[in-house]
């Protein structure tokens, strides 16, 4: 524990330059009466700390002393700042490792590298969470992942629909979409995908995980995505919408090729739209208002007006 918080000490002199006490107490979160005996320590184990008084003073490190990891170019510092997500990484319990292992890579980096890294790091920002969403709890994520980690297989407590059930799985991987988490997984030999907030608990068992020759957890995500998709279609809906109210339909459903659909003389769409459910269906025409009109099937058509009086009377 205490090599660790050296090294990180160190690693924070070379990436600041000089850092007081007090500073580097509260990045360390310790005392400073314990970052002055870390000092010490350096200092006898040969490296070159050097304690500057006064209101400006502080540690720095003598003689350009470095600690260095080779071979990142320019081109790879600028992604730098694109290194893990920190928010992912801390629900999978990696948060300090991710901090630590940036840490390193940037103080490895000197000049123009470590200049372009810093300007990535204050320009771009990526944020994987939906708008106006509160992230899913997901209390079995991490266990998850050690099973995932260590190929080995799991007895987990799966809710759908309401009910519990328990199943035997060999899991594969992880994967984040849309603020979401969801484990890949083989159950009886066919891949699965299932939802990580529902799931209960998670029992790791002695067996190893039987995990495919040449798994590809990218290409099989994208393949079950497709595949979901495709499935989840429970009613289709031609509509009109007019063109400005398009990109909120576009963040409800999975529309493909309606960048192509040319516009009305009225500069509207209309297109056909897959939904899971009709209930779903239902609340996403009600959601557009006026800037969308039904058209087919009829049976949908009349359903969502039925809705539309109902409103209109219950405001009356």
């Amino acid at each position: 524990m205490r090599a660790s918080r050296m090294m990180s000490l160190l690693l924070h002199l070379q990436v600041r330059g000089q850092a007081s006490a007090r500073e580097l107490a509260r990045l360390l979160e310790v005392s400073e009466r314990t970052v002055q005996r870390d000092v010490e320590a350096l200092v006898a184990s040969g490296v070159p700390v050097r304690a500057a008084r006064g209101p400006a003073g502080g540690y720095r490190l003598d003689g350009g002393y470095r600690t260095r990891l080779t071979g990142v170019g320019l081109d790879e510092a600028g992604a730098l700042a694109f290194l893990g997500l920190a928010g992912p990484a801390q629900q999978l319990g990696l948060g300090e490792m991710l901090a630590g292992a940036r840490m390193k890579v940037w103080a490895s980096l000197t000049g123009e590298a470590r200049q372009r890294a810093g300007r990535s790091a204050e320009r771009f920002h990526l944020d994987p969470v939906r708008w106006y969403a509160t992230a899913e709890p997901v209390p079995c994520l991490a266990e998850l992942a050690a099973a995932v980690w260590a190929d080995r297989r799991v007895r987990l407590t799966y809710v759908r629909d309401g009910r519990e059930s328990v199943r035997e799985l060999d899991p594969l991987g992880l994967v984040l979409a849309a603020g979401d988490w969801y484990l890949v997984a083989l159950r009886d030999g066919r891949r699965r995908t299932y939802r990580v907030s529902r799931v209960r608990a998670v029992e790791p068992l002695e067996t190893p995980a039987a995990r495919p020759d040449g798994f590809d957890l990218a290409e099989t995500w994208a393949q079950s995505r497709r595949e979901l998709e495709r499935e989840t279609t429970a009613v289709e809906v031609t509509v009109r919408v007019s063109a400005w109210a398009l990109p909120r339909l576009r963040r409800l459903v999975p529309v493909h090729g309606q960048d192509r659909v040319p516009l009305t003389a009225d500069g509207e769409v209309e297109l056909t739209v897959p939904f899971e459910d009709g209930l779903w269906a239902v609340s996403a025409m009600l959601g557009l208002g006026s800037q969308v009109e039904v058209l087919a099937p009829a049976a949908f058509r009349d359903r969502v007006a039925a809705e539309l009086r109902a409103a209109a009377a219950r405001y009356a």
